[in-house]
């Protein structure tokens, strides 16, 4: 799953870091992306879909899409897919809308 030696780029993932998915930690590497670090760590589901309520997962791996959009850090709807992983990094499933209009928010 990982491309640890690249012939062009060189050595890749070389600094181990520790996320938390739904607060279990899990091992990723420097400059991989959250999406990819949960791949690696066999996690397929990301969230559900707001209208079917299906499960969405990897799809476009560049940013194009929604599928990969999940709460990172407390931070609602962030591409996984384009967001690297920091040492410490909280990640949770989107299974709904974000809040914005609330009384947090200044509404």
């Amino acid at each position: 799953m990982h491309i640890k030696h690249h012939p062009i780029l060189g050595e890749q993932l070389q600094k181990q870091v520790t996320i938390y998915f739904k607060d279990e930690p899990y091992t990723a590497y420097e400059q991989q992306s959250v999406a990819a670090a949960l791949l690696a760590n066999d996690i397929k589901q990301l969230g559900v879909s707001r209208n079917l309520v299906q499960p969405r997962g990897m799809f476009c791996s560049r940013g194009r899409c929604c599928s990969c959009y999940m709460t990172v850090n407390g931070e609602d709807h962030v591409r996984t897919c384009m967001t690297k992983v920091v040492d410490g990094m909280k990640i949770y499933p989107n299974d709904g809308d974000p809040q914005v209009r609330s009384e947090s928010h200044g509404d």
